[in-house]
């Protein structure tokens, strides 16, 4: 697993046994094999920058942001999914934590100081390796509502994104917020995101052989602009004897110069909650992928084997381009009342549902209703968990928290896929692609009749018309059905494993909803799913090594 840290200037604290070092003092380090490109550094008159990740920043750009009196400008005007790490003449330092939060950082206080990083998993053992049963309570709960200022792991917490962390040379830190939305007019707002997207996928691409999801809207844009810039092969998931219609029809519809096709079948060995060639390694909560991840893995191992080291998905899309009404509020506190009601009946008719309650909500302004759809506490939940905490804001606020949250959640897979060689990249949670995307205004981006609005509209001219008017894509929910009747003895055993030894859930009720959706009852997948993720993933952290820490510096200075 690649992640990187460092500790309070001035200080030995403890140090990871498989750190590299990339600066003595302050320490800075990285562990896992990180490509070229990836880790960049700059040093000038006893200053020191860094810049993790891929970023579209030149030499020069990086040089000149280390006497830059503001380095947030620097950062806002780079492109990609990085961490920034200054450090000043004077021993102080000072990290810029990801915008869009898809490069996590945490901090554990140690008595011999602060130790900070981008795993809160392999700082776990510096606070004693307990997760955090408040916050897996919560996750079950609602996945979408996080436990505020907690990681999944108890003594280990988050910088929240888009803060800055400064450590002064005798210790001391603080956080302050650097990034905050700004709002444009719609055509400048569209060609910020072509920019950031663009930006996003060539610094990923160049010189590096790369592989792409090739299925809806979203991942089909980000093969396209990968195709601008050397070879890509777009995968196609499909399920095995199934050779017409759905993403094979889009897939084999496009004919751009760079772009390679292969197609992946899906057979009863990547059913959901099939045991996977690859074991599940240990992250740093459960994730998102969990479920599919034989499929996953099996993907990833035959991109890897025909030579890809990098693949680009299409993940955030959705979350970015299409957002629940919450825009509502606004037409009613700005006096566009026909536009409300418009709005209002086509996401009800979308809905089956009356439109009253949304036009209700939108004048309350609750933004909670609207932002996301209240599920009920799920009946095998034991411990008391509150309901998730009223969203407050503009349909910005809801916007930035929701992409943050998932982004967060989303690192896990990357971690995953890091145990099968590729590089897993989601150019949709960038930090510049979502300050693009909200500097729209709010009832720009959203539209129950035209699917993506935003993203079609910036690339108009990179997508085929077909694709354009697509309303869909595959989809493969039957499947879910199909993986717990086939694993039903793996599943049931889960549901009566760790989380109910600890007492946090009741496996009676969890398992009499296995049973029926293996049947075929209407099932609420997001909080079954996330039951059996957090089980696996309590499994995977059992069988897995935790991090060894050592006090003396590691050899090898990158």
């Amino acid at each position: 697993m690649r992640w990187f840290g460092g500790c309070a200037p001035g200080r030995r604290t403890a140090v990871p046994m498989a750190a590299r070092l990339v600066w003595d003092d302050p320490l800075l380090w990285v562990v896992g094999d990180w490509a070229q490109g990836q880790v960049r550094t700059a040093e000038e008159r006893g200053a020191k920058i860094a810049v993790i990740g891929p970023c579209s920043a030149t030499a020069p750009e990086i040089t000149r942001a280390l006497a830059s009196a503001d380095l947030e400008a620097a950062a806002r005007s780079w492109f990609g999914s990085f961490t920034v790490v200054r450090a000043d003449d004077a021993g102080g330092v000072e990290v810029l934590a990801d915008a869009a939060g898809a490069c996590p950082l945490y901090r554990v206080t140690t008595p011999d100081g602060l130790v900070w990083g981008s795993s809160s998993l392999a700082l776990s053992p510096l606070a004693g390796g307990c997760v955090d049963d408040e916050w897996i309570a919560a996750h079950l709960r609602e996945k979408n509502a996080p436990l505020t200022g907690h990681s999944a792991w108890t003594g280990v917490d988050p910088v929240p994104a888009g803060y800055r962390m400064t450590v002064s040379p005798d210790g001391e830190t603080s956080l302050s917020e650097w990034w905050t939305p700004v709002k444009r007019p719609l055509e400048d707002a569209l060609q910020a995101l072509r920019r950031a997207l663009s930006e996003g996928v060539r610094t990923r691409v160049e010189g590096v052989p790369v592989t792409s999801d090739l299925a809806g809207m979203d991942s089909t844009t980000v093969a396209l602009l990968a195709a601008q810039h050397g070879p890509v092969t777009g995968v196609t998931l499909h399920p095995s004897g199934v050779t017409e219609g759905g993403d094979l029809q889009y897939a084999r519809a496009l004919d751009v110069p760079g772009l390679n096709r292969t197609y992946f079948p899906l057979e009863a060995r990547h059913l959901p909650f099939t045991a996977a060639d690859v074991p599940l390694s240990a992250t740093d909560e459960p994730a998102p992928s969990t479920g599919v991840w034989a499929m996953l893995a099996a993907q990833l191992r035959m991109v890897a084997a025909n030579g890809s080291a990098r693949h680009l998905t299409g993940d955030g899309g959705d979350n970015l381009f299409l957002p629940a009404p919450t825009h509502l509020p606004g037409l009613a506190r700005s006096g566009h009342w026909l536009r409300l009601a418009a709005d209002a009946v086509d996401w009800a008719r979308l809905r089956k549902q009356s439109p009253l309650p949304l036009i209700s909500q939108a004048l309350r302004r609750d933004m909670n209703r609207l932002g996301r759809p209240a599920r009920p506490r799920p009946t095998w939940l034991k411990v008391p968990v509150p309901d998730p905490a009223p969203v407050a804001g503009d349909a910005d606020t809801v916007l930035v928290a929701s992409i943050r949250n998932v982004a967060r959640a989303v690192q896990a897979d990357i971690q995953l896929a890091d145990s099968t060689g590729i590089e897993l990249h989601n150019p949709y949670f960038d930090a510049g692609v979502l300050h693009a995307v909200v500097s729209a205004p709010a009832a720009e981006r959203f539209s129950v009749r035209r699917y993506k609005p935003l993203l079609a509209h910036a690339f108009a001219d990179l997508l085929p018309e077909a694709h354009r008017q697509r309303a869909a894509k595959g989809l493969f929910a039957g499947d879910f059905h199909r993986g717990l009747r086939t694993n039903l003895r793996r599943v049931l055993e889960l549901a009566d494993g760790r989380l109910a030894a600890m007492g946090i859930i009741d496996p009676v009720p969890l398992r009499a909803t296995v049973h029926a959706a293996a049947l075929g009852a209407q099932t609420v997948w997001p909080p079954l799913l996330s039951v059996l993720a957090a089980e696996m993933w309590l499994e995977a952290i059992e069988n897995t090594s935790a991090t060894e820490w050592t006090t003396a510096a590691p050899a090898g200075a990158r």
